[in-house]
């Protein structure tokens, strides 16, 4: 396989920018317009997310074999949208029609080769992944069964499952409202797994958002919502494998890290152990400190400190700032794992912060998946985690 071929033919590619997924789309839904319904009304968060997904594949192929996880975990999301094995080729034809369209001369029969092999590598990998889940759901029906507005822009949701839903403290997992189907976001529990099953939510109105106004303003006790299962590995670990573990959140992006303390400060009732835990949650105004009561409570554990940020409000009477570079000013970074979480910008300004305090990359910790993180809005604070693309 010409691999270097292949990313520079899709570098052309890229720079026709969203006409090029309106072609594909177009190209798709003309042929097979049965797959239409599996798609949003408004495409144009989708065509996003399939630029993305697919120019991270493109980049990245040279290690597909030996890491081809973020492959795999796209394969297990298309079962919610009811993808099946058999559509696969139908995107492979657009594709490549696509490619072939905008590529013009450029496109030779050498190069349809090389993308016919690799995007049928990838769809292998994508349909054994989908197939070995076939043991779980596609998705988890659930119900809303509390609402509590925190501040103007944050709601927290207390989400009950029909069946049980197992996941780890710091994952997230999809999330589809009946008031926008078809358009999934990522959130992340706020809580550590309870022995009744239920999740807290964070939902931040972000603005140009499709989903958050509307998950965190319209929807109700009572209402039923679906769960995708979770993901993300960058947070998950035991909690006593680190002796000293410093968490920056900015907005919403406390709520994955809450779960970290949460369990931690289980597992601190259980043993009497804990390791030392600085957490800062950075805000632009005072008044989505949306938690600060909670965690200002639970600074009576002696392993826990809690330093709130705010960037944009004078009249705060706290610590004033970027929360990224106010972490990185931490009393002791020696011998720290960081977890970093909110938007793309906030993750990016708070990882070179850390990092040019000394703490080295390897103990920075943060959620990838498919950057560009949400390939141009916040809605999704970490990522947009898994994309759907086909």
């Amino acid at each position: 396989m010409n691999i270097e071929a292949l990313q520079d033919s899709w570098r052309y590619v890229e720079r026709a920018g969203d006409e090029a997924t309106q072609y594909f789309y177009a190209h798709l839904f003309l042929a097979h317009p049965e797959v239409r319904e599996m798609f949003p009304i408004r495409m144009t968060g989708q065509r996003a997310k399939f630029f993305a997904a697919l120019g991270r594949i493109v980049s990245n192929v040279t290690t597909l074999a030996d890491d081809p996880a973020f492959v795999q975990q796209l394969g297990r999301d298309h079962r919610r949208f009811g993808v099946i094995a058999d559509h696969y080729p139908a995107a492979g034809a657009s594709l490549l029609a696509t490619l072939a369209h905008f590529l013009g001369r450029r496109w030779t029969d050498e190069l349809a080769q090389t993308w016919t092999d690799a995007y049928f590598a990838v769809a292998d990998l994508m349909t054994a992944a989908a197939s070995a889940a076939e043991h779980t759901p596609a998705w988890w029906d659930a119900e809303i069964i509390a609402t509590e507005r925190r501040s103007v822009d944050v709601t927290v949701h207390t989400v009950r499952p029909d069946q049980p839903y197992e996941y780890e403290a710091g994952q997230s997992l999809a999330v589809e409202i009946p008031q926008r189907t078809r358009l999934w976001r990522y959130y992340s529990p706020a809580n550590a797994p309870r022995a009744d099953g239920t999740v807290d939510l964070h939902v931040q109105v972000v603005d140009g958002g499709e989903v958050s106004a509307a998950f965190a303003r319209q929807v109700r006790p009572g209402d039923r919502i679906r769960l995708g299962s979770p993901v993300g590995t960058a947070f998950t670990f035991p909690p006593d494998a680190v002796d000293n573990l410093l968490l920056v959140a900015g907005g919403s992006g406390l709520a994955p890290l809450r779960a970290v303390v949460d369990r931690i400060d289980r597992h601190y009732r259980d043993t009497g152990l804990a390791p030392r835990v600085q957490l800062f949650h950075g805000v632009r105004t005072a008044w989505n400190l949306y938690d600060h009561e909670a965690l200002s409570a639970l600074t009576e554990r002696p392993w826990f400190t809690y330093t709130p940020v705010v960037s944009e409000d004078p009249s705060f009477q706290g610590v004033h700032g970027a929360v990224g570079a106010v972490a990185a000013r931490a009393r002791d970074l020696a011998g720290c794992t960081a977890l970093v979480c909110g938007s793309p910008a906030m993750v990016s300004a708070s990882v070179a912060a850390l990092s040019n305090a000394g703490l080295p990359r390897h103990a920075i910790r943060f959620e990838t998946f498919g950057q560009s993180h949400d390939t141009g809005t916040a809605e999704q604070r970490s990522g947009d985690k898994v994309a759907q693309w086909m």
